[in-house]
């Protein structure tokens, strides 16, 4: 489960990559008010939430759904910020970030970038 979670580590860059990009192209440019607005998208607690909304409205094909089980159930690693379950979840959504990265799928990143700020 090694080659998991060092996906879900590059997930993880190129997620939340993604989001401060956006936050940006809001015309945020406040280190600050940066670090601030990220939270809401890059925290475990708020990939959980992510997770879930994602699921729920049947955003995920089913082959990244798939991915996000598998980025979830990896052993390994903790978290002193968060539970144990909201800890698998974000890694989940990472794992599945890393797994489309690395399989060049940046305008399927780009698609799930766009519903995420929309939730």
């Amino acid at each position: 489960m090694e080659k998991v979670l060092s996906v879900a580590y590059l997930g993880d860059a190129v997620y939340e990559l993604q989001i401060r990009a956006y936050l940006i192209s809001k015309g945020i440019y406040d280190n600050g008010e940066l670090q601030k607005q990220s939270l809401s998208y890059v925290s475990a607690h708020s990939q959980r939430k992510i997770m879930e909304s994602l699921i729920n409205n049947n955003i995920l094909t089913d082959e990244e759904r798939e991915l996000y089980i598998k980025g979830r159930n990896a052993k390994g690693g903790k978290s002193k910020a968060s539970d144990i379950i909201t800890y698998r979840m974000a890694t989940g959504l990472e794992y599945l970030f890393g797994y489309l990265y690395l399989n060049n799928n940046y305008e399927r990143i780009e698609e799930l970038v766009k519903n995420i700020v929309r939730l």
